[in-house]
């Protein structure tokens, strides 16, 4: 692939799934510089992994392991001693239209940023209505185990949330 065809195939994947990528790095950012490097380190992996990808998944299925996948070892070689948080205020306000809206995403990404890494991808990707198929896919369970486990960690979220109040 002629490097300017490589060029503009990355700038089009990314210009469409640019929320998608969003998405997943602020589920694990504590804060906005973290959330750039994240980002950066996500958006060099696709640029070395687009020669390689066969379409064998569709495009969202691809770029959410990637993003996944650089995120959670980003965070491992990064993190090994920290107990921080993920904060996902700045997403909440980036997307609310309204006070009440930006204080209840806040409320649910901040009940989010409490599962753990693979918890925090799967309810990730049935917020952003992914199939289970496609979420057992790019999380290697299968699809019976997705469903489980969205039922468990929705329940988790519930409860937590009713224990805030």
């Amino acid at each position: 692939m002629a490097l300017t065809e490589r060029e503009s195939r990355f700038m089009t994947i990314v210009n469409d799934n640019r929320q998608l990528l969003y998405k997943v790095c602020y589920m694990y950012a504590t804060d906005r510089d973290h959330f750039q490097d994240l980002y950066q380190e996500v958006l060099a992996n696709i640029w070395e992994g687009l020669g390689s990808f066969r379409g064998d998944s569709a495009v969202s299925t691809w770029l959410y392991r990637t993003a996944l996948n650089t995120c959670v070892t980003f965070y491992r070689r990064h993190n090994r001693h920290s107990s921080e948080m993920t904060s996902l205020d700045m997403a909440a306000e980036l997307m609310a239209d309204d006070g009440r809206r930006a204080e209840q995403l806040r409320e649910m990404y901040r009940l989010i940023s409490q599962l753990s890494k693979i918890d925090k991808a799967i309810i990730l990707m049935w917020l952003d209505e992914r199939s289970y198929d496609e979420i057992a896919e790019v999380t290697g369970f299968t699809r019976n185990n997705v469903a489980t486990r969205l039922r468990r960690i929705k329940q988790r979220l519930v409860d937590n949330g009713n224990s805030d109040n």
